[in-house]
């Protein structure tokens, strides 16, 4: 699926929830969830690809698969708790759209520990040993 594509089921996916809103928000709001879903759904096989070819990429640089798996994680987790928080927010529910985005960025902060504690090392590896003249 193209951009073309998907800004054109969007357009018509926006004029549909404009016109049904007034009468059904509970299913204009479906519609919009289920706009999203099947956007996703659609993508899922590009996504698939990319990782395929980071992973072939980390393999040929000698990067070990912990960390990569580490990344593809803290990133798969910032796109779902983006895509979560916005259909919450289409719901008109900030508030619980915003302790999504919350809880996404402790999980990616403690993903990352590891990450961070393997620069930091490598940093004071790269320092002169000792402080003095």
């Amino acid at each position: 699926m193209d951009i073309l594509q998907i800004v054109g089921i969007g357009l018509l996916t926006a004029i549909l929830i404009l016109v049904i809103r007034e009468q059904k928000p509970m299913f204009a709001f479906l519609l919009a969830t289920f706009f999203g879903i099947a956007i996703f759904l659609a993508l899922i096989g590009k996504i698939g690809g990319v990782i395929t070819m980071i992973e072939e990429l980390a393999d040929r640089s000698g990067i070990q698969s912990v960390y990569l798996k580490t990344m593809l994680k803290i990133i798969g987790i910032a796109y779902i708790a983006e895509f979560g928080a916005q259909i919450v927010r289409d719901a008109g529910l900030d508030s619980i759209a915003s302790k999504i985005e919350f809880a996404g960025k402790m999980l990616i902060l403690v993903m990352a520990v590891p990450i961070i504690s393997i620069i930091i090392e490598t940093v004071l590896g790269l320092l002169p040993a000792g402080g003095g003249a």
